[in-house]
């Protein structure tokens, strides 16, 4: 995602009292240890695709880019569709993609997983409210917000998710507000066994270089960064933007976002250089997935299926 931000239920506790194992997760970390997902080896099963690209084909109340021109589909089938067209098992749904939340059609959502042979490997979680917002209240219910999808990753298997640090009307991003606010997220996640992700989204809220120091300042081992290839190179500035690729990829443990450039509000593109930036992901130690995010105009199908494709030979 770019530059501009774009952005209630309890858990199923009878799914954990039945002792149920998520995909690739083990049950045995907790609050206080280091979070233990299973990652896969082989590069292919290391490729997720994102929602967020195929937002005009989502039907879902909270989606505000669905274009009623082209054929859609409800969030639950999509999996099916990434593995028809992509061969890819692994998916990261966005937030507002969902159409409920509500316990009957996850259960539902976590069923089409299985017959897809598929796993939501990440929850992108986008909100309204601001982890550093001045108004404490605010600050609450962008936690609360944050907790209700930590729910919903138990509810569907699902080892993290990523919450949005949304910008606030009365504040420019504060380190302290921001840490204090995820450690009550990060604490309730680990308590779950799911890992928190920050990205470097939103130039101004969500910053790289902010964003590590927020991760520092928690110094949790269930809050990590999702790295974006190409958001930072929104600034027009390729020296920045590599530095902040370097940047996160140093906390990344376990997502991170793939394209090979981003479009601003204009229509101007900034490409980035995709074997460079596989270099930092491997130079970094990275074991993760690597979800494709597509996001400029047109079609998202061919430019997602040359992504995993460039994806798959620099995995290799």
């Amino acid at each position: 995602m770019g530059l501009i931000t774009r952005r209630k239920f309890v858990a199923n506790a009878s799914a954990l009292a039945a002792g149920s194992v998520f995909a690739g997760i083990s049950h045995t970390a907790f609050a206080d240890s280091k979070p233990q997902i299973y990652f896969p080896t082989a590069p292919r099963d290391r490729v997720a695709v994102a929602s967020y690209p195929f937002r005009a084909y989502i039907n879902a109340p909270g989606n505000r880019d669905r274009d009623p021109k082209l054929l859609g589909m409800d969030l639950k089938d999509f999996a099916a569709e990434v593995v028809k067209k992509f061969n890819v098992h692994n998916i990261e749904p966005l937030s507002r993609h969902f159409s409920s939340l509500e316990n009957d059609y996850l259960a539902q959502f976590r069923e089409a997983l299985r017959s897809a042979d598929a796993k939501a490997v990440d929850i992108a979680v986008d909100g309204d409210h601001s982890f550093y917002d001045r108004d404490l209240a605010a600050r609450k219910q962008a936690i609360t917000h944050a907790k209700e999808f930590v729910d919903v990753a138990v509810q569907i298997r699902c080892p993290s998710i990523r919450v949005h640090i949304s910008r606030a009307n009365d504040s420019s991003p504060d380190v302290q507000r921001t840490a204090e606010s995820l450690r009550d997220v990060v604490g309730y996640a680990s308590s779950k066994n799911v890992v928190v992700n920050l990205e470097n989204d939103d130039l101004m809220s969500e910053d790289a270089f902010f964003v590590v120091k927020v991760i520092e300042a928690v110094n949790h081992p269930f809050l990590h960064t999702l790295p974006d290839f190409a958001n930072s190179m929104m600034t027009g500035n390729a020296d920045f933007n590599y530095r902040a690729v370097v940047a996160m990829f140093r906390h990344a443990y376990c997502i991170c976002h793939v394209k090979d450039g981003e479009v601003d509000d204009n229509g101007k593109r900034f490409n980035i250089d995709m074997q460079k930036t596989f270099g930092i992901l491997k130079a970094s130690g990275y074991h993760g997935y690597c979800s494709m995010e597509f996001d400029a105009p047109g079609d998202p199908y061919a430019p997602t299926a040359a992504l995993v494709e460039q994806t798959l030979r620099y995995l290799a």
